[in-house]
């Protein structure tokens, strides 16, 4: 029987979110502190891998997804021009046992936040609840609160142990990283935009076109507009702009669609019209394309780094709430497995540490969409026949190699 039976966890984001489901089914008592005063349906799409939904599938959350995301049918990467490079079945049509599901953030946030206050109590979570300071003392680690706006103190909560799921800012990571600094940027800026638009190809289709310096991606996330012959489509739009990174305060920012779009003007592929998607979107917010340096150690005694605050990484691959998932899974199974807090921390850091840092280094080399660059570079033209500019095996080996580095090969996967 372990000895963690309370913990805290500071953010209430995805990865927080999922620990605290976790935690509570393996018998400990969790309090969930989130910095903002409401939480609410923010952000646009993002995808949630087979082996992430088996997590989520376990703690009970099957028939939620199921109406909240939209089973992802197949990927297919494109060069500049439309033409296919690379196409592979998804989910369940690609024989994994779970789905795939292109999902809107803010729901799946809701759809969490809601299962979470449903089996452990609305006084579970505590909203407005900024992490000040932390201490350690022998067998309990105590977290002071503030509240961010006013910076009145809220009080102080202990526990076993602290769980820091506070994401790419985590001021825990700075506690024990002072010298770190900034994200590290990629020259790279990503402009989204989500908006109701006809379907394309399966209607369930993610495409990604282009390549590095000049990429758009586009998925739909909503199977209620898709059950009425429409689809709620999230895009992205990304492009190479140089070293100098936009200032913090401006992450998230509403921009004018003009300072991208011409980029994209020529981009309609008869099955997609870019431009048009663009146009018709009113929102579009844009984001510098950050991670971290992995790091060589997120557990210190009875506190432990989660998700972007253990291992932010490009939006490459469909991977960053995924991982996060993952990692509550790993760390709820530790618990389990080990008596001790201190040594379930770390096995949980033995675990996770060494494959989310293959992921962010493989993800600087653009991970699975690195067969776009590859095209791009051999034949920057319209080409006439593919594999006269890359091999079906080097496409497969492509695929395959980084399933596995992210955890998700086919054969693997089912096994669990």
């Amino acid at each position: 029987m372990s000895n963690v039976k309370s913990a805290i966890i500071v953010g209430g984001g995805i990865g927080g979110l999922v620990t605290a489901l976790k935690l509570h089914r393996v018998g400990v008592s969790v309090r969930v502190f989130e910095s903002v005063e409401t939480i609410k349906a923010l952000g646009v799409g993002i995808n949630l891998l087979p082996h992430a939904v088996r997590v989520l599938t376990e703690l009970g959350l099957a028939d939620e997804l199921e109406k909240t995301g939209l089973p992802t049918a197949e990927l297919i990467y494109v060069n500049k021009f439309g033409q296919k490079i690379w196409q592979e079945p998804r989910g369940i049509n690609a024989g994994y046992r779970w789905p795939q599901y292109s999902i809107h953030r803010g729901r799946l946030q809701m759809l969490l936040l809601k299962a979470v206050k449903a089996q452990l109590g609305e006084q579970a979570v505590f909203t407005g609840h900024h992490l000040h300071s932390f201490q350690m003392f022998g067998e309990t680690v105590v977290a002071n609160f503030e509240n961010r706006k006013t910076g009145k103190r809220l009080g102080s909560y202990s526990a076993d142990i602290m769980i820091a799921a506070d994401g790419i800012h985590s001021t825990v990571r700075k506690f024990y990283y002072p010298e770190e600094g900034h994200p590290k940027f990629s020259g790279r800026i990503l402009w989204r935009g989500i908006t109701e638009f006809t379907p394309f190809l399966t209607g369930s289709s993610m495409i990604m076109a282009g390549y590095q310096d000049r990429k758009f991606v586009a998925y739909p996330v909503c199977p209620d507009t898709a059950a009425n012959g429409r689809s709620l489509m999230n895009w992205i739009a990304e492009l190479t702009v140089g070293d100098e990174m936009p200032s913090r305060a401006d992450w998230n920012k509403k921009i004018d669609k003009e300072k991208f779009a011409s980029a994209f003007a020529a981009w309609d592929f008869g099955w997609l019209n870019v431009p048009k998607l663009i146009e018709e979107t009113e929102a579009v917010y844009e984001f510098p394309m950050v991670d971290r340096d992995p790091l060589p150690q997120w557990t210190f005694g009875r506190v432990t780094l989660l998700g972007d605050a253990a291992h932010p990484m490009y939006p490459i691959g469909s991977n960053g709430a995924s991982q996060a998932i993952l990692d509550a899974d790993a760390l709820g199974q530790a618990i389990l497995e080990h008596q001790n807090p201190e040594a379930a921390l770390k096995a949980y850091e033995d675990l996770r540490l060494e494959p989310t840092a293959n992921i962010v280094l493989t993800n600087r080399k653009n991970g699975p969409e690195v067969v776009m660059q590859i095209v791009e570079e051999r034949s920057p033209k319209p080409f006439e026949n593919l594999y006269d500019v890359i091999s079906q095996q080097e496409l497969e080996d492509i695929a395959n190699k980084y399933k596995k580095i992210a955890g998700f090969d086919r054969q693997t996967l089912n096994s669990k």
